[in-house]
């Protein structure tokens, strides 16, 4: 394990998803959300195809699954959080929609408890409860600027962090390629199915727009296997929250957006809650849960 050099990848990861968010903002204004969602999955599935074909094992022993409805269920949930995420985007913009969703990682440890029957302590539980409070400053429910899209991203938090607790599921038992295979094949036939009645024709001054898109998604997809490939997960993870702090620096420069005092307190009080329920599962002894 290289830790050191998966922390630079994790950053150069979160830094690509960043901006792939930015272009998912940027052609859901001017293109339907489902015809933007469907053209990044067309070239995501495309890439693991790609990666499915190398593999030595040989194609079909990469990509068999022992949890067929498992990895289904998985790639529906991905697909419903990525639709409703870049719809949100184009209503409250890339600051406030990440700010709240960054509650996320707080959440899959309220649901690792019931559902992976692991053993949750009072810290852990005080770090979820930390950070909704920080979720309630952002959304200041009850204020006249509060609106229902500013629960959007609060409702793709709870759909990713159902994916990443069956992810963690599926994983006692699959190997790593099959499940990150199957979400992206299988969503690029959902969103197919979806998406392609809503087609629109691309404009000939997007076309650099969408294959700059494509690209991106590519990249940034494999920085973060290679990152998961060469380190410990619990040595880049932290990295993880400085996708708030790439998309405020994109939100602000190139959409004109603001950065207000409750979100920014909010958003500190998220990723302070998160970064320290990381530590309090680092500083366990091995064996606990």
């Amino acid at each position: 394990m290289n830790n050191r050099k998966g922390i630079l990848l994790m950053i150069a990861a979160i830094a690509a998803f960043a901006v792939q968010d930015s272009f998912s903002r940027l052609l859901a204004e001017r293109y339907n959300t489902l015809m933007v969602v469907m053209v990044r999955y067309w070239f995501f599935a495309a890439f693991v195809m790609f990666l499915a074909l190398r593999r030595p094992e040989g194609l079909l022993t990469a990509i068999r699954t022992r949890r067929p409805a498992a990895q289904a269920l998985r790639a529906v949930l991905l697909v419903i959080e990525i639709c409703v995420m870049v719809y949100a985007y184009t209503l409250i913009g890339l600051i406030n929609a990440h700010a709240v969703f960054a509650v996320c990682p707080l959440i899959v440890i309220a649901l690792s408890g019931p559902i992976l029957g692991e053993r949750l302590t009072w810290q852990r539980w005080a770090t979820v409860g930390v950070g909704l409070i920080g979720v309630l400053i952002i959304l200041r429910p009850g204020h006249d600027v509060f609106s229902w899209p500013a629960l959007l991203p609060l409702i793709t938090a709870l759909f990713f962090a159902a994916y990443s607790v069956l992810t963690r599921l599926t994983a006692r038992d699959e190997p790593f390629f099959a499940s990150f295979f199957w979400p992206a094949f299988l969503g690029a036939i959902l969103m197919t199915v979806i998406g392609l009645p809503h087609w629109q024709a691309i404009k000939p001054e997007d076309t650099a727009i969408f294959l700059t898109y494509a690209t991106i998604s590519i990249l940034s997809n494999w920085l973060l296997q290679k990152t998961y490939e060469i380190a410990e997960a619990s040595a880049v993870q932290p990295f993880a929250y400085l996708h708030f702090v790439f998309i405020a620096i994109l939100g602000l420069t190139f959409f004109d957006e603001e950065l207000a005092l409750p979100v920014i307190l909010g958003a500190a009080l998220i990723i302070a809650a998160g970064i320290y329920s990381l530590w309090q599962t680092k500083a366990e002894p091995k064996g606990a849960l």
